[in-house]
């Protein structure tokens, strides 16, 4: 059966602060915080806390551990995250892989993945290159996209890829709670990776 929104249940507002512990909290940080914060108060809403930590190697947890006393220093205090639970923990995303699994298996069996095998370095060669990416072109033009499958058996025997997300062909509209409504070319964003050849997530599907 599905399920018919209620039109008439109260909205409740949601916001975040998702700082990464790879140092102490600054004064950028902190005043990121109180915005956030004030709005979500403002409105009645839940503030939560993320710890984005999903640059393992980058992160610390006894950073983390000082953001939140600072922040609780602050007067900034949240309704789910870190050291409260909440609906949604663990609110660490460095505990959340198999979510992200999850969330990538869907993806891939809706046919909106593909393997790139593309390095860092080759694209910005082609980049560099007299006839390389137009600055109006997309940011990545989606070289892996439609190898064959004897093309990609070839090059995974080489290196391990990255996974990268098919971006739609139509534009795509949203409206910004500051900006108002917002459209842009899906095909000129490129397709982004979601999950980088060393077993990092992207941030696009994890922040």
């Amino acid at each position: 059966m599905s399920k018919q929104l209620d039109h008439h249940q109260p909205i409740i507002r949601r916001g975040r602060f998702a700082p990464t512990p790879s140092g102490l909290l600054h004064i950028g940080n902190a005043f990121a915080a109180l915005v956030a914060w004030l709005q979500i108060r403002q409105a009645g809403g839940e503030f939560l806390l993320r710890i984005e930590d999903i640059d393992k190697p980058r992160s610390r947890p006894a950073f983390a551990e000082q953001q939140q006393d600072d922040l609780l220093w602050l007067g900034l205090d949240w309704d789910e995250g870190p050291r409260l639970g909440g609906p949604f923990a663990p609110y660490e995303q460095s505990l959340r892989d198999e979510l992200y699994e999850e969330a990538l298996a869907r993806l891939n069996a809706a046919g909106r993945l593909y393997p790139c095998y593309c390095s860092r370095a080759e694209l910005a060669s082609i980049a560099s290159a007299p006839h390389g990416l137009s600055s109006e072109g997309p940011a990545y033009p989606g070289f892996c996209r439609h190898l064959t499958p004897e093309e990609r058996t070839a090059k995974e025997a080489l290196k391990e890829p990255a996974l990268r997300f098919v971006m739609p062909s139509e534009p795509i509209a949203f409206v910004d709670g500051f900006a108002g409504a917002r459209s842009y070319d899906g095909d000129a964003l490129g397709d982004f990776v979601v999950k980088r050849a060393d077993g990092m997530f992207g941030y696009q599907l994890a922040v």
